[in-house]
């Protein structure tokens, strides 16, 4: 089999990635070891700035139709008692977004259907070997096996990737040092202690009996768990989980007559801490939890995974279909790998704050934190921080801000004209401009707003929402278009 992309890995990562690739015009293949996609809620929400990147893509609207409608909250940090509200940095999203994961990838993937994409499924990769005009991966599944062949592939293959693994490529960092499970669960009958309404994070979080939990509802008669013994003892980590194992935490927390129904899905996980040093070997790039792990909280990984894909996917197809500029493909792993490494300290100071042991001298820690998450501009900076809101890759502006337009067609979203996946050079002034023999990578719209543009009369934005140039920053256009796109 031949492509141009093998994706290896259908989560969101890499579904966001084909995604990306396919509006591009790059034949793709995704290569998944599992038969089946996991029903498993996992990250519960989309963090505001997931949010705009799916909603450049007009994937945002569809995706929240097929749910039911969740009251939303504010973020949290540490699970301390203080919403994050993102009103001020000017998005439409200023809480995280009710979508699950397992909800996101089965949109994205029957989207991918649509478009003839390929998801294989049963394919475990078992080899992989490159040379200087692209990679090969052979597979096996449980009626034979074979190769594929493709200019380049992407590890998206999470946490334990088999990819990493095959390369020999070091996941430097920390192991895990505590254990605990996730868990779809539904009760037959509950204590006054569980709560059936939706609420802020800090509100569901308890310690009793030697376990640490928190349960909370995601569907009618469901709820989502997540515990783990305040010793941070555990069974290994492929462990299967026991509904025994389940009820003994919620006996403890919740009491007796809080009685587990069906266990739906449950997973184990921790608070391992890496990432690889590069983010591309040759012609195999790394992306998503392959790239880099945490511990989960906060929808962090989710967050991380999809713009890693958006960031990647443009980069990539512009090196394939012969425009990119010299360094733009390496330019992702200079961009997206300081990114996470901040992700991997704060959720470490997370999940230090969180203090599920109630050690007293952290406690005053908390204290002092939730007191400072009160200050506008200590909120400011950690919701931004959280949300992803605050990105400024060096050398590149702040992401665009999602302005009300008029343009010759009528209003408009500023989302909305980058549905293509193409650049967009935004002409706000009436000025005569021109990309160029770019069009087919860049588009270009004479619209008004009087919304704050910060006094720019033209705006030139990458395709992951990212502004390039603004006729403020006193380098001519030309410029700014022959760096990001040739």
């Amino acid at each position: 089999m031949q492509t141009e992309v093998i994706v290896v890995g259908a989560g969101p990562t890499g579904l966001m990635l084909a995604h990306e690739l396919t509006l591009a015009g790059i034949p793709v293949v995704v290569m998944e070891k599992l038969l089946a996609r996991s029903t498993q809620s996992r990250a519960g929400g989309l963090q505001p700035r997931t949010a705009e990147v799916l909603d450049l893509r007009g994937l945002l609207e569809p995706l929240l139709a097929e749910l039911p409608s969740r009251e939303s909250s504010g973020g949290h940090f540490a699970g301390l008692p203080v919403e994050l509200d993102c009103a001020p940095w000017r998005t439409r999203y200023p809480h995280p977004v009710g979508v699950p994961q397992a909800a996101l990838e089965a949109h994205l993937e029957g989207l991918l259907a649509e478009r003839g994409v390929p998801v294989l499924r049963g394919r475990e990769v078992t080899a992989v070997a490159q040379d200087a005009d692209g990679v090969t991966a052979e597979w096996r599944a449980e009626s034979g096996g074979g190769e594929i062949r493709g200019r380049y592939l992407v590890a998206c293959d999470g946490g334990h990737s088999t990819v990493r693994r095959l390369l020999g490529v070091a996941f430097p960092g920390r192991g895990r040092r505590m254990s605990a499970v996730a868990a779809d669960l539904t009760l037959v009958s509950r204590s006054e202690k569980v709560r059936t309404e939706p609420g802020h994070f800090s509100e569901f979080t308890r310690s009793a009996n030697g376990f640490h939990a928190i349960l909370h509802p995601i569907g009618p008669d469901l709820y989502r768990m997540l515990f783990g013994k305040l010793s941070g003892d555990g069974p290994d980590h492929a462990s299967p989980v026991s509904a025994d194992e389940v009820r003994e935490a919620l006996h403890a927390v919740y009491g007796p007559e809080t009685v587990l129904g069906e266990l739906r899905a449950a997973s184990r996980f921790g608070d391992a801490v890496r990432q690889v040093e590069r983010y591309r070997e040759g012609r195999v790039l790394f992306a998503g939890d392959a790239a880099h792990i945490h511990m989960p909280i906060g929808g962090q990984g989710v967050n991380l995974g999809v713009q890693d894909a958006v960031n990647l996917g443009w980069k990539l197809a512009g090196t394939i279909n012969g425009w990119a500029p010299a360094g733009l493909l390496d330019s992702y792993h200079e961009e997206r790998h300081p990114v996470a490494a901040r992700v991997l300290r704060h959720t470490r100071a997370q999940g230090v704050i969180m203090n599920p042991g109630r050690d007293e001298e952290i406690a005053t820690v908390r204290e002092i934190v939730t007191d400072l998450l009160r200050l506008p501009d200590a909120h400011r900076y950690v919701s931004g921080m959280m949300s992803g809101l605050d990105l400024h890759y060096p050398g590149v502006g702040p992401r665009l801000i999602d302005l009300e337009l008029t343009t010759g067609d009528g209003p408009a979203r500023a989302s909305s004209l980058m549905r293509s996946g193409r650049g967009l050079l935004l002409s706000l002034d009436g000025g005569r401009r021109s990309v160029g023999d770019r069009a087919d990578r860049v588009e270009h719209v004479l619209a008004r707003t009087d919304e704050d543009v910060d006094g720019a009369g033209a705006l030139l934005i990458r395709p992951d929402g990212y502004l390039a140039w603004t006729d403020t920053d006193g380098t001519p256009l030309d410029a700014a278009l022959a760096r990001w796109f040739g």
